[in-house]
């Protein structure tokens, strides 16, 4: 706000209050730009498909737990086979307990159905294990 004193040749010694608004106008041509620039980015809805890779590098540690599923959803344990779903949730059961707890990194083929990963997925959920990833593959380059 700016206060001005009239010249003494008026005769008065009254103040004039008048506002400066070209601060405001500054202020309001830049929120003004900001909103144009992005609005459109936020309100852009287009159907993608997502990203095949990741490009966190994967970390394997001793510890983690490699859970593969193969073409006709037969379940692995770091290569070896599982009998049935039973015996993942016991097995889980254990690894859940330990001190930290280790990942479960799960492989499911491209090519199988989704239910053979589902079930891997319930058994992690019902035996508490926290840590779980999923192992995917690059698309090739070119």
């Amino acid at each position: 706000m700016s206060f001005g004193l009239k010249d003494s040749s008026a005769g008065d010694d009254s103040v004039v209050a008048a506002i400066n608004t070209t601060p405001l106008v500054d202020v309001m041509l830049v929120l003004l730009i900001i909103f144009l620039i992005t609005i459109p980015v936020v309100t852009q809805t287009v159907a993608v498909e997502l990203p095949k890779e990741r490009n966190v590098a994967r970390q394997t540690k001793p510890e983690n737990i490699e859970i593969s599923v193969d073409r006709a959803g037969a379940i692995y344990w770091n290569a070896q086979p599982v009998s049935d779903q039973a015996a993942l949730f016991e097995r889980l059961k254990v690894v859940a307990v330990k001190e930290p707890q280790p990942a479960v990194q799960i492989r499911g083929d491209a090519k199988s159905r989704y239910e053979g990963v589902g079930r891997v997925l319930l058994a992690c959920q019902r035996a508490a294990i926290t840590k779980i990833g999923f192992i995917t593959e690059p698309p090739p380059k070119g």
